[in-house]
């Protein structure tokens, strides 16, 4: 009982203080802590040559992970905000086992990836990191006329939809999403607070301040994204196959909601894992989960 009463007095004090701390978390969640790599390539059996794509405004460039397979057939992985492209590493084996030549990429601000310190227009900042990855591939002799996968993990996800917007400068002939993206914006940011992945104090873990720092810091984020969403289901959305996985149990972008936004597009097949979390389906169903995904890709990426 007294436990519980100085947690909430401690929460009320705090409560001045939890909307600038839940400015700080949206620009935190672009700009997170490095993680360092806790596998590469070799570690699972893949032959890789590192590239750097050059980008505007990004100083060093995005880094990435090329390793070999049919020239002809291309996959380019991203992985969610916050992590590396060594998060993507299981689902780039079973795709180069499989025989496609497989780019994994880390966005700005994570791996080793260029920094890239602004606030604003994220939403088109996170885009030009997988158009720029997939123009790069365009521009080399060996995959100009490649068919071109794109595959978005979590919160990457949207940008990564985001893309179709840009068909005539870097287009694709396939998308694959695992956990995203969502139908809405800002619950996905609240639920990101609400998972513990943020550093959050004690104070403002419950009671008033955190309701007051969720509030900020997932309105904050939305308005950093500066994105129309969702996109109209016209042009590229219109025509290009899109794979949606999501999980039965993921709290963090719920299947509702990624149902929601891809009920919108016409040639979109959304496929629930039961009893799977976020990011969690090729651990959870693994041969399930790569049963769809190659089954997919196979039908929408023949010549």
């Amino acid at each position: 009982m007294a436990t519980g009463f100085w947690a909430k007095a401690a929460s009320a004090l705090a409560l001045p203080v939890a909307p600038l701390y839940g400015a700080f978390l949206s620009y935190f969640i672009y700009h997170p802590p490095r993680r360092p790599y806790h596998k590469r390539p070799a570690d699972v059996g893949l032959s890789s040559t590192d590239v750097t794509v050059p980008l505007d405004g990004v100083r060093r460039g995005l880094h990435v992970w090329l390793c070999p397979g049919d020239p002809d057939r291309v996959v380019v992985l991203g992985h969610g905000l916050g992590l590396s492209k060594s998060a993507s590493l299981a689902q780039a084996r079973m795709l180069n086992e499989a025989g496609y030549t497989v780019a994994m990429f880390d966005h700005r601000n994570h791996g080793k990836s260029g920094a890239d310190r602004a606030c604003w227009g994220m939403s088109d900042r996170h885009t030009d990191d997988v158009a720029a990855v997939v123009r790069h591939l365009r521009g080399t002799a060996e995959h100009a006329t490649a068919r071109i996968a794109v595959y978005g993990f979590s919160i990457s996800t949207f940008p990564s939809f985001y893309m179709l917007r840009r068909d005539g400068e870097s287009p694709v002939d396939a998308m694959v999403f695992d956990s995203g993206p969502a139908l809405e914006l800002r619950s996905l940011f609240a639920n990101f607070v609400a998972s513990g992945g943020l550093p959050v104090p004690g104070p403002m873990r419950k009671g008033p301040s955190r309701k007051a720092l969720e509030k900020v810091a997932s309105t904050a984020a939305v308005a950093m994204l500066r994105v129309q969403w969702p996109p109209a289901a016209k042009g590229a959305y219109e025509r290009t196959p899109m794979l949606f996985l999501t999980g039965e149990s993921d709290t963090m972008i719920p299947a509702a909601g990624v149902r929601a936004l891809a009920e919108r597009y016409p040639l979109a097949e959304v496929h629930t894992l039961p009893d799977t979390e976020h990011l969690q389906g090729v651990k959870t169903h693994p041969e399930l989960y790569a049963e769809t995904v190659l089954g997919f890709l196979e039908r929408t990426m023949k010549k």
